[in-house]
């Protein structure tokens, strides 16, 4: 596995939450990392729940689907984060899903240490996701990146390198050590890489010197989706990331995702979310 994106800081902040703290079928572009302090709350979804305990830390990588949950009392400290590749790559491709370890005495200090270095990056205004993921907030924060003094955003970025390492254990992130899921890794890498490009069942299967009927079934195993399912979901999750983060027509984001058409790419992208490209940027990008 190598490296190829960059994180870049959103928000961080300690918060106390209450019963409001309560929302549902949140996907974001953006990885959230949480380090809980007191009280109790839930994250969940229909592949996984974890209880919100004291003493552990959590993450939601980009593009995982959850729910957020407080009855009575939750205090944590979060930070949110956006993760860019030239090529698209993610390094948690394969691992959409809630992680959760225990915390350490150093994943506080990190936590404090990032607060310091970045004060005033909270979500001052409102926790509710349909506020704070719109684009001109989201932008608003992406872009105090650029005023950092260097040594703030060096050392900002090894923090935020340190938070990510805390779950590329083999429980949360996975060992590819089969030949057959080398193979796999290989096809899920060449699709995130080339999503602009035309992208066959049988071209995966020739690359992997495997049957094509075989190829599918182990894709399937391995992901939880047929090829041709996981290309278009690829797709569609470059596409929410071009319509949160640019300004690039209906028409350029179809065609630099891989769509033949804008008809199919309307289409196949109201499957996967239940909006239109445009009902989608005008969701996350109007106020």
């Amino acid at each position: 596995m190598v490296l190829k994106g960059t994180f870049s800081l959103l928000n961080v902040d300690y918060v106390q939450l209450g019963a409001n703290w309560n929302y549902k079928n949140v996907t974001s572009t953006f990885y959230r990392i949480y380090l809980i302090d007191d009280g109790n709350g839930v994250l969940y979804n229909p592949g996984s729940s974890f209880a919100l305990e004291k003493g552990y830390l959590y993450m939601v990588p980009s593009f995982t689907t959850c729910n957020y949950y407080c009855g009575e009392h939750l205090s944590q400290y979060y930070i949110s984060f956006i993760e860019e590749a030239p090529d698209g790559t993610s390094l948690f491709a394969n691992n959409r899903r809630i992680l959760k370890v225990p915390a350490i005495p150093s994943d506080l200090e990190r936590f404090k240490r990032i607060l310091e270095l970045n004060p005033n990056r909270g979500l001052k205004r409102s926790e509710d996701p349909k506020v704070y993921e719109k684009y001109p907030v989201l932008q608003s924060f992406r872009e105090l990146n650029n005023y950092m003094q260097l040594s703030v955003y060096v050392e900002t970025q090894g923090l935020l390198l340190q938070m990510l390492s805390r779950f590329l254990t083999p429980d949360c992130f996975g060992s590819p050590e089969s030949v057959i899921h080398s193979r796999i890794s290989d096809a899920i890498n060449y699709i995130q890489t080339n999503l602009h490009k035309p992208i066959t069942v049988a071209q995966l299967a020739q690359r992997a010197n495997q049957n094509a009927d075989y190829f599918s079934r182990l894709f399937r195993e391995n992901t939880g989706e047929r090829p041709l399912s996981y290309i278009q979901l690829k797709r569609v999750e470059r596409a929410q990331f071009l319509l949160e983060n640019t300004d690039h027509p209906l028409a350029e984001i179809a065609a630099e995702t891989g769509f033949e058409s804008l008809s199919y790419f309307t289409r196949t992208f109201k499957e996967k979310t239940g909006q239109t490209p445009g009902e989608y940027k005008k969701n996350h990008r109007l106020l």
